[in-house]
């Protein structure tokens, strides 16, 4: 298994990132030194996690970070993208939890000691319970409280971190925690999907100067997922129907944040489906940002139908991904070139994308051909959007290690590094060790 580019790619340039990402959650353990969180209740509830499972000891990586950190060195990534948990470093209160936040400086330390950039990310889906419990996203005054928790955290930290990110993925956040009630807190209803991601915007925009303010020779900006919405067939309908999909489930999120405003979707939701919008609020959502970060994963394909004018045609043929993804590289590169000329971008960073696959440990060796081929197929998706002419900085894969996979549990494994759940042993991947020769002698 080998991983190439070729010698003129843009992506070889000195000042361009490889790097890998993980989340707190998904990860750390440790749950008894921090409060408790949405997805601790999530996991509590009979038959929302597949296996049953939970995040209290995940990859146990707060006692075993001086070991990850070392599998990362030894890979020679530039950079590790990491959440924070919020509930670790924010007392009920709202004062700052400083053996918190000593957790994190010396994971940074480490980080910077190993000569590896620290991308962090504020929030990935774990809202401390008690927020929750007074409202969480659907109550505007949750956007003020991540502002506190923004400004501890960057004011604590900031001299250690390369880069903020304020959010990752407010879709799924919103649309799975709140419109669909598949993933934590776990509610269903359109109109408390939409009016959460309202929310989870306001509070990036609220953040995005106290980040200017406290680290201001940090690059801030926000990272959202993507899936190119393709229509069924030929047939107009099937067209409009891919449209309003794109204009709802990506456009939703891109254009507040780069141009001030709601897409015209928006003329299509009833009345108690639509945000509840102050004044002033889309000049603070489209606060400007250092960089996007981009998630990719897959493609989804609508036909006309439904309750909206569309809906989803199912995944189908032989190349599908343990979650029953297709394995679609080209959308990579036609998502970054639309964006591209849509909007007025800052530098993009493709912050998330990897495949999850059914891995076996088997005589101390983790064989996974498909997650070479999938890497190499989407650092050529990369690597042409750069030739287009898009302003890509850098590449994270999506997993350094398996870990808990939010409403899957412990069933699917993204990651490089192989985890056994049960002794907690590390082992690099044949995927892991091709990411190595590549990143080792890609200068």
């Amino acid at each position: 298994m080998n991983l190439k580019l070729p010698k003129d790619s843009p992506l070889l340039a000195d000042d361009f990132l490889f790097g890998v990402a993980t989340s707190s959650f998904q990860i750390e353990g440790a749950a008894e030194s921090r409060l408790k969180c949405i997805w601790d209740t999530f996991c509590e509830q009979p038959g929302k996690i597949r296996d049953g499972s939970n995040g209290l000891v995940a990859c146990d990586h707060l006692d075993r970070w001086p070991e990850d950190v070392a599998l990362m060195k030894d890979m020679g990534v530039d950079a590790y993208r990491l959440s924070l948990s919020w509930p670790r470093i924010i007392r009920e209160d709202g004062s700052p939890n400083e053996a918190g936040l000593d957790v994190y400086r010396r994971l940074l330390d480490g980080l910077a000691g190993a000569g590896i950039r620290a991308f962090v990310t504020l929030y990935h889906w774990d809202l401390p319970q008690h927020l929750e419990d007074a409202g969480g996203w659907l109550r505007r005054d949750t956007s003020k409280r991540f502002t506190d928790y923004a400004d501890i955290a960057s004011r604590a930290l900031g001299d250690r971190v390369h880069s903020w990110a304020t959010l990752n993925e407010p879709w799924c956040a919103a649309h799975l925690g709140y419109g669909m009630g598949i993933h934590a807190p776990g509610l269903s209803g359109t109109q408390y999907g939409i009016k959460a991601a309202h929310h989870l915007l306001l509070a990036h925009g609220l953040a995005m100067p106290v980040l200017a303010d406290n680290c201001p020779n940090a690059l801030n900006g926000i990272v959202l997922n993507f899936s190119p919405c393709h229509p069924a067939g030929p047939e107009p309908e099937h067209a409009r129907a891919a449209r309003m999909a794109d204009d709802l489930y990506n456009q939703w999120y891109a254009r507040p944040v780069l141009c001030g405003e709601y897409p015209e979707v928006m003329e299509h939701l009833a009345a108690d489906e639509r945000p509840d919008i102050e004044a002033g609020d889309m000049a603070t959502i489209s606060h400007p940002i250092d960089f996007l970060g981009v998630n990719y994963y897959t493609r989804t394909v609508y036909r006309h139908g439904g309750e909206r004018g569309f809906e989803p045609v199912p995944p189908q043929g032989p190349h599908l991904t343990d979650m029953g993804w297709e394995v679609y590289p080209q959308g990579l590169e036609e998502l970054l070139v639309d964006l591209d000329s849509r909007y007025e971008l800052p530098p993009i960073l493709v912050t998330e994308n990897g495949i999850a696959l059914p891995d076996e440990r088997v005589d101390g060796i983790v064989n996974d051909p498909r997650r070479g081929q999938y890497i190499q197929q989407h650092l050529d998706a990369v690597d042409a959007a750069a030739r287009a002419g898009v302003d890509l900085r850098g590449y994270f894969h999506w997993s350094l290690m398996d870990n808990f996979e939010w409403a899957e549990g412990y069933t699917k494994r993204f990651g490089l590094v192989h985890v056994d759940f049960d002794t907690q042993e590390r082992t690099l991947k044949d995927s892991a060790k091709a990411w190595r020769a590549f990143l080792q002698g890609r200068r």
